[in-house]
């Protein structure tokens, strides 16, 4: 998935990380540390150099009781830095929920507006279509001076998923581009520790609105909280950011907003890659009559339950069950169908050879090609792997033409791109075999 900011196309497939650059003197971390323009060019230029692809510059700070920061006042502070930056050839994002501050700031070559207020504000949606930037689409109950006062949800999760869904499509119906886009759940805006802890541990259920999901969890308070960080230094929070950081990614985030740059940089260095996985069967080893699709589905959970064991590796995300035609060899039962997203340190064939033996433990048979069986798991799709070998393709050369691959996958990752840079749903529905249906 590409984002599209300005002059500056991101591939999302692995984590971009952006710098925080605060030109205030009041941020709740590090507010006064960088009002000189020079010190702040300096500091911006070190981010890029320890691996911040952009640096987002903000002159109002938003945290929990700040008030509101006049536009002018704000461009006077932010818009020399951006200038110089801009020069220098950097991506720089303009963090502002003033118009009249994200259209200079794009007007002077700002890639990227980055609005905590989730552009709720008219004159912000029309700065937006008037110009290419990228768009971070942020939630946030309330506003910075009373976000704190007393956040409820009924459930945090799908309320801010809801909130997000329904601004980005305010965006796309007003002609903004959907490659535009990047979505921001707003840690610590309008949410309790324990909110946000929530929030943070299901981002995956974000992942699946299509959009690329940014991780600014860096220095936040819910850190505290989660880490039982006794000293009040917004700074002693680093080295939990970096790995809040890490365990956003392996769920998803493709944006990572940070104060510390290189921390931040070595913590993803171990990030995992993703694995999809396919998973069918069509063989009941016992089933009372009128109970089939049950007793494929218990089969089914049954497999995930043993890849849940699997070695230095996590499930991420389950699609939901599908019921689809047998593909290829059609005189058979209909298959139950669904999908896992995993990362895994553990190589193709290595992981292949786990696989197999999770089949053979539910009776796996092989004696005909895509015949029945109790029990089948593919390797769709492994980042950056595309090779072929006698006894392992990646991607799978079949996966495009299975609807039964397809939809499972994409009710995860909508528009997913394989590691070979085809589209998973490049195949039109009507032309795939194994038409399927979700199983309500």
């Amino acid at each position: 998935m590409i984002w599209h900011c300005g002059a500056h196309d991101f591939n999302t497939t692995t984590p971009i990380i952006m710098g925080v650059l605060n030109i205030t003197p009041d941020s709740f971390s590090d507010g006064g540390d960088l009002t000189d323009v020079e010190t702040a060019v300096a500091h911006a230029q070190q981010m890029a150099a320890d691996g911040a692809a952009i640096i987002d510059v903000g002159g109002e700070s938003t945290r929990p009781g700040a008030s509101e920061v006049d536009p002018a006042e704000e461009w006077r502070r932010v818009g020399p830095v951006i200038e110089r930056l801009v020069a220098e050839g950097l991506c720089v994002s303009a963090d502002t929920r003033h118009a009249e501050v994200a259209r200079r700031a794009v007007e002077a070559g700002a890639s990227i507006i980055n609005d905590v207020s989730g552009f709720a504000d008219p004159a912000m949606q029309q700065v937006a279509l008037d110009c290419d930037a990228g768009l971070v689409v942020m939630h946030m109950q309330g506003t910075p001076a009373t976000m704190q006062d007393d956040p409820i949800y009924d459930d945090v999760v799908a309320d801010v998923r809801a909130w997000l869904h329904e601004r980005t499509q305010q965006l796309l119906d007003a002609g903004i581009a959907h490659e535009r886009i990047c979505i921001d759940p707003g840690p610590g805006f309008g949410k309790t520790p324990q909110q946000t802890v929530e929030l943070m541990r299901n981002l995956h259920e974000l992942v699946r609105l299509g959009f690329p999901v940014m991780a600014a969890v860096s220095r936040k308070s819910f850190l505290a909280h989660a880490y039982h960080i006794d000293d009040p230094d917004p700074k002693a929070r680093d080295a939990a950011s970096a790995v809040e950081a890490l365990m956003a990614c392996e769920l998803g985030a493709s944006v990572v907003r940070t104060h510390n740059v290189p921390a931040t940089a070595a913590m993803l260095a171990q990030l995992r890659p993703y694995v999809i996985l396919s998973l069918g069967s069509n063989v009941a080893l016992v089933a009372e009559k009128g109970e089939e699709q049950e007793a494929k589905i218990a089969q089914i959970n049954y497999a995930v339950g043993q890849l849940c064991q699997l070695p230095d590796s996590q499930i991420i995300d389950m699609a939901s069950f599908y019921e689809s035609e047998p593909a290829y060899y059609e005189d058979q039962d209909a298959f139950v169908n669904t999908a896992l997203l995993l990362r895994s340190g553990i190589a193709p064939k290595e992981l292949l050879g786990y696989l197999h033996a999770v089949e053979d433990g539910l009776g796996r048979v092989r004696e005909r090609e895509n015949g029945p069986r109790t029990i089948d798991i593919d390797i769709v799709d492994y980042q950056m792997y595309d090779y072929a070998t006698d006894d392992l393709t990646l991607p799978h050369p079949r996966a495009t033409e299975r609807d039964f691959v397809v939809k499972p996958v994409e009710e995860m990752l909508p528009g997913h791109v394989l590691a070979d840079g085809v589209p998973l749903a490049q195949v039109p529905e009507q032309e795939r075999v194994g038409r399927a249906c979700r199983i309500a």
